[in-house]
Order: C-alpha cells, then sequence, then structure tokens
C-alpha cells in the first residue's frame, strides 16, 4: 500500500506544521525553535506527496525510510508524524515528559520513526545500511531519505557514508540539506565553511540538485528527479531560512535552542497565522 496525504494544497499545511512546533516547544519548555521551522515544507513534501508509507501499519517492510539526522529538530517531525495519523494530539501533548514516548531527540519507539537520533553526523552511515539492506531484500521499490543540517556537514562521519553511498551506486538513497546557513554558535560559514556544498556532493560522486526549500513544489520536483537518477545516490541541497515564518526567529543562531516565552508564543503564532492564511486564500 502506497499511503499518501489526501490533501490538495499543501502550503497551509506547512505553516500548521509550524504552529504545532511552537505550540509544543511552548507547552514543555524545552526544545530547538530555529531548525524546526526551517524544515516544514520539506517534511511536508515527503509525508504528505512524496514517500510511500501506511499510518495504519507502521512497519510495513515496503514502506519508504526517512531519518531525522538533525535530531534536534524533533519537534516539527513528531508534528508532522501526529498530522499523518501516527498518533494522537494528546500523544503530542506529552512530548518531552519522562515516560513520553516523545523525546528530545526522535526514538524507535515512536510509530514512524525508522531510526533513533543520536549524534550529529550519524544518519548518513544508517541511510546507506538501510539502502543496502532493501537492496540485498530484493525490494526494490523502497526509498530512503536522509535529512541533515548544514553544520552537520561538519562531520567526517557524512562524508565516509558518502563515500560509501557512491561507491555502491545506492540509487535509492536520497540526502537531503537544510541548508540554513546557521547553526548553534553562529553562521556556518564563520564557524567553518562548509561552502561550496554543491560542489563537495559532486565530488564525492553524488547527483546534485539545488531547490527553494520553502517550496513545495520545488522539492517534490527535485524528488522526483532523485527517483530517475541510476547507479548513484542523489543529494538535494535545499535552500532554507532558519526560524522560517516568525520574524523574530529568522536568521539567528539564538533562536537554535531556546525556550518560547507565553508573550513570544502569542507573536509567533499570530504571525504563522497570518502567513498560513494568505496560502489557504
Amino acid at each position: 500500500m502506497a499511503g499518501t496525504g489526501d490533501r490538495e494544497n499543501l502550503a497551509p499545511l506547512a505553516y500548521k506544521l509550524r504552529r504545532g512546533t511552537i505550540e509544543t516547544l511552548c507547552r514543555a519548555q524545552a526544545g530547538h525553535p530555529g531548525g524546526c521551522l526551517s524544515i516544514a515544507e520539506i517534511l511536508t513534501a515527503l509525508y504528505f506527496k512524496v514517500m510511500r508509507l501506511d499510518p495504519a501499519n507502521p512497519d510495513w517492510q515496503d514502506r519508504d525510510r526517512f531519518i531525522l539526522s538533525k535530531g534536534h529538530a524533533a519537534v516539527i517531525y513528531y508534528v508532522a508524524l501526529m498530522e499523518r495519523g501516527y498518533f494522537s494530539a494528546d500523544t503530542l501533548a506529552t512530548f518531552d515528559e519522562i515516560d513520553s514516548i516523545l523525546q528530545g531527540h526522535p526514538d524507535i519507539r515512536t510509530p514512524g520513526v525508522d531510526m533513533a537520533s543520536g549524534s550529529l553526523g550519524q544518519g548518513l552511515s544508517a541511510g546507506v545500511g538501510m539502502a543496502l539492506g532493501a537492496r540485498l531484500d530484493k525490494r526494490d521499490e523502497v526509498r530512503v531519505y536522509v535529512l541533515l543540517g548544514d553544520g552537520e556537514l561538519e562531520e567526517g562521519q557524512v562524508w565516509e557514508a558518502a563515500l560509501t553511498g557512491a561507491k555502491f551506486g545506492l540509487d535509492s538513497l536520497v540526502a537531503i540539506v537544510d541548508d540554513n546557513h546557521v547553526q548553534l554558535m553562529g553562521d556556518t560559514a564563520a564557524i567553518m565553511p562548509v561552502e561550496p556544498i554543491p560542489d563537495k556532493w559532486r565530488a564525492f560522486g553524488w547527483n546534485v540538485i539545488e531547490c527553494d526549500g520553502h517550496d513545495i513544489a520545488a522539492i517534490v520536483a527535485a524528488c522526483e528527479a532523485a527517483k530517475a537518477v541510476k547507479g548513484r545516490p542523489s543529494v538535494i541541497v535545499a535552500q532554507t531560512i532558519k526560524g522560517k515564518g516568525v520574524s523574530f526567529m529568522e536568521n539567528t543562531h539564538l533562536w537554535h535552542a531556546a525556550l518560547v516565552s507565553d508573550e513570544q508564543e502569542g507573536q509567533a503564532l499570530a504571525e504563522l497565522c497570518a502567513l498560513e492564511a494568505v496560502f489557504d486564500a
């Protein structure tokens, strides 16, 4: 069963995911706002248009796999899974509680989560393993998507995995880089320059696709283009804005990891509601 979302206009949904993220972060007084808000359209495209899924059967062997390698963005991932039908809003409300299945980083106890997120840099290695496993099992329809942060590309393990993916010609493997140019302590260009990102991936033997990471149609088209490539893995370098949709959170490292006050929640939700209404018009 190839399960996809049944919503035609997905742009407002991305802002709904952002609203759910802000509400959850404020309620829990925990989490990472900036890097969540930058990936709303990527998750919307994947979970409601691109990936073969069945929320009623999370362990379906022929499903596509997704790995959130930048695991600190777990909250918006959970909101997307909730909206897709993997669990209820009541479960989402337990985020970060001691006995919750929704912890600060993804945990495989959570329905729909294929890989627990460890230290930054580990996700692509797991994705390589999943793609190789699907090949060995002759599950040719299974595709593996790994979402990485641009700051995460500073980790050497990413490039070891990139070499391996190219060596084995894993054309079912797609890495997506959330290229928002900001990490925990500041701009990536100042901390440890990783540009030119597309050229680096090309040098490692990957098919490179660049797109606007806030344009759902462009993300879907990039995923379709990756599917057409045979004999090597693909990477989608998605240009995004840290904290997208909330004016005081955009393009600043100060909201990589920060607590959201009640007053800030009100302002953020008002801005997101206004943007959601524009896209829903």
